[in-house]
């Protein structure tokens, strides 16, 4: 039956945006000697991370929590870019992780760990094709065009936490993107937009690369992160310019990346400058 006001706030108004069952969920990912110790999934919320990070710091949850809401009114990116989607048309999600096996100075590669990830995941869940931009962007082509279609945030939660957010688009249609250069899963062709199995997906191959990490004192050539990451960067190769803390830039090739995580750009003077913070903007194709 379909409601009579299309902008009812029922979580039926869009019959091709199922909600998400959390307790489906949490059968099928929270397991004895797992990561994961809970799933939760609430109608709305400003920010998971906000959300978390503050749970986390009060105390209030373990490594492992996952909180997922159906809709983000405040949602944060790097840079603290706001932006927003239709309630249920992606995955919005965060999760506490209490790495205390890895050295802090490791810890920068967790955003790349979180983008192999997601990437691996929809990648065997949805069919498409992505890439990662460094250091927090999931990239998918539409109509032979490079687009965002999700992002990485991660914060730090009291002295031993992190809280790493997702945020991909997944039913996005055109009339919807929040920029026209923004892409989503449905516009570049996947197999299926059904939010379930991706985001079962998703979480499972972030708890595989996690514990490789973490297994490996964080070391990212050890347990093959390095190594991933580096195949999978549509970064890599490519004329860049990093705009940088304190107004300054840096324009080059992307040549690497460092042992810690840093993005290596071979400058036209000869420099090479590994830049650990800061926007790139992709100058050319690869």
């Amino acid at each position: 039956m379909t409601p009579q006001n299309p902008s009812d706030d029922s979580r039926w108004s869009d019959l091709e945006r199922p909600p998400l069952n959390a307790a489906a969920l949490r059968r099928g990912l929270v397991r004895d000697g797992g990561l994961y110790r809970d799933i939760e999934v609430v109608p709305r919320t400003g920010s998971t991370n906000s959300d978390l990070v503050a749970r986390a710091a009060a105390g209030e949850v373990e490594e492992g929590v996952v909180l997922v809401a159906e809709e983000q009114t405040d949602a944060r990116g790097r840079l603290d870019r706001r932006w927003s989607a239709p309630p249920r048309s992606g995955l919005f999600f965060s999760v506490l992780l209490r790495p205390r096996e890895v050295p802090v100075a490791r810890w920068g590669w967790l955003p790349l760990l979180t983008g192999v990830a997601v990437a691996t995941g929809l990648a065997r869940a949805a069919g498409v094709d992505t890439a990662l931009k460094w250091p927090n962007d999931l990239l998918v082509t539409v109509g032979g065009e490079e687009r965002k279609a999700g992002g990485i945030l991660v914060e730090r939660a009291g002295d031993d936490g992190v809280v790493i957010g997702v945020g991909v688009n997944v039913s996005l249609r055109s009339d919807e993107l929040p920029v026209p250069r923004a892409g989503s899963l449905a516009l570049a062709g996947a197999a299926g937009t059904d939010r379930d199995p991706l985001l079962r997906a998703v979480l499972r191959a972030l708890e595989d690369w996690y514990g490789r990490w973490r297994a490996a004192g964080g070391d990212p050539s050890v347990c093959g992160l390095q190594e991933t990451y580096t195949a999978g960067c549509a970064t890599l190769g490519r004329t860049v310019r990093a705009e940088l803390p304190g107004d300054r830039s840096v324009v080059g090739e992307a040549v690497a990346l460092d042992g810690d995580g840093r993005l290596v750009i071979a400058t036209g003077e000869g420099v090479r400058e590994p830049v650990g913070a800061g926007d790139i903007v992709h100058l050319r194709p690869a």
